[in-house]
C-alpha cells in the first residue's frame, strides 16, 4: 500500500566510498511524487552511483535514502541503470516471463499489455537479439515496468539511440508518467531531450547535488523567449498576454519580446482574429546545458 507522503524518494546526505574514492560526497535531494526527476552532471559525477544507492544495487557508505511507499515489496522500484539484461536468444514475451518469474508475479495479459504499451506487441517469435538498440530499451523499460513500480530510474535510456529512437523513448515516458502516474528518475547526455521531458532538476557536481530546480523556475531563469515582429505591436501584446505569454517591448526596434512556452498556430489564429499581422517569429531558448555550465563552470560534457 502507497504511502501518503507528497515524495516518493529522499537522499540525506549520502555517501559512498570505493576505497579512497568518494563518489558521492553527503549528498541530498527529494523526488517529489509523480515527477520526472532530471539528474544533470558530468560524466563521474556521481549520477549512477546514486542510481544505483537508490535502487538498492547498492549500499550507501554512510547517510540514508527514505521512500514514500513500501520499497521492499519486490517490483515497486523499478531501476534500468546502464544496459538492459535481456535474453537475447529470447522473444520479448519470454523476457518478460523470465522477468515475472523472477519477482514472483502471476504470468497473466499484463505482460501482452506492458508489451504492447512499448510498441512491442507485435514482434512474435523475433529474438531481442535481433532487436535495434531502440527496441531493447523499450524491452528493458518493460521489464523495469514489470509489478507496477511506484518509481522508474533509467540512467542514459536514449544514450546512442536515432531521432527516432529518441522520440518514442521520449513518448513512451511521458505516458507512463502521465497515465500509469509513474515517478521517473532519469539521466542523459541529451540535455535538450532532457529539457523536454523533466518536471524537476538536479544539478550533480563532486558527488554532491548543487542545486534543485523545478522546470518553471528553469524557464524563468532562462527559458524560451521569442521575439515577435509586427506592425501593431500595441495590439499584438494583449493576444500574447492572453495565451499566457509575459511580454515586454522594445520601442527602438519596434520587436515585443515573450516569455514562456506557447503553441504558435494558436497565437497567429489569435492574432488574425485580432486583426494583427505577425510578419516574423523568432524563437530562442537557454538550453539546459547552457545553464548547468553557467551553474558549474567548465566543459559542457552533462
Amino acid at each position: 500500500m502507497t504511502e501518503n507522503k507528497d515524495y516518493v524518494i529522499k537522499v540525506n546526505e549520502v555517501s559512498k566510498d570505493y576505497g579512497k574514492f568518494r563518489a558521492l560526497d553527503s549528498m541530498s535531494f527529494t523526488v517529489p511524487k509523480g515527477s520526472i526527476y532530471g539528474l544533470v552532471g558530468r560524466n563521474g559525477a556521481g549520477k549512477t552511483t546514486i542510481m544505483r544507492v537508490i535502487s538498492g544495487l547498492q549500499k550507501p557508505t554512510s547517510g540514508t535514502v527514505e521512500y514514500g511507499f513500501d520499497h521492499k515489496k519486490l517490483g515497486k522500484v523499478g531501476a534500468l541503470v546502464e544496459l538492459p539484461s535481456i535474453y537475447s536468444n529470447q522473444t520479448a514475451r519470454e523476457n518478460l516471463v523470465f522477468q515475472y518469474i523472477n519477482l514472483g508475479l502471476k504470468i497473466d495479459g499484463s505482460i501482452e499489455e506492458s508489451l504492447n504499451l512499448v510498441g512491442l506487441g507485435n514482434t512474435g517469435k523475433k529474438k531481442a537479439g535481433k532487436f535495434s538498440l531502440g527496441m531493447r530499451q523499450r524491452l528493458g523499460i518493460a521489464m523495469a515496468m514489470s509489478g507496477n513500480p511506484e518509481v522508474l530510474i533509467l540512467d542514459e535510456p536514449i544514450n546512442g539511440l536515432d531521432p527516432q529512437g529518441i522520440i518514442q523513448i521520449r513518448d513512451l515516458l511521458i505516458r507512463l508518467n502521465r497515465e500509469k502516474g509513474v515517478t521517473i528518475i532519469i539521466s542523459s547526455h541529451i540535455l535538450s531531450e532532457l529539457s523536454k521531458l523533466a518536471t524537476d532538476f538536479a544539478f550533480v557536481e563532486g558527488g554532491k547535488v548543487v542545486k534543485e530546480i523545478k522546470a518553471e523556475s528553469l524557464e524563468d531563469a532562462g527559458g524560451l523567449v521569442t521575439e515577435f515582429y509586427s506592425g501593431t505591436p500595441e495590439r499584438l501584446i494583449p493576444v500574447l498576454n492572453a495565451k499566457g505569454l509575459t511580454t515586454t517591448f522594445d520601442p527602438q526596434s519596434g520587436i515585443v519580446f515573450a516569455k514562456g512556452y506557447y503553441n504558435l498556430t494558436n497565437v497567429v489564429i489569435a492574432a488574425n482574429e485580432a486583426g494583427v499581422n505577425i510578419a516574423r517569429v523568432v524563437t530562442k531558448e537557454t538550453d539546459l546545458e547552457t545553464y548547468f555550465v553557467k551553474l558549474v563552470g567548465g566543459g559542457s560534457n552533462a
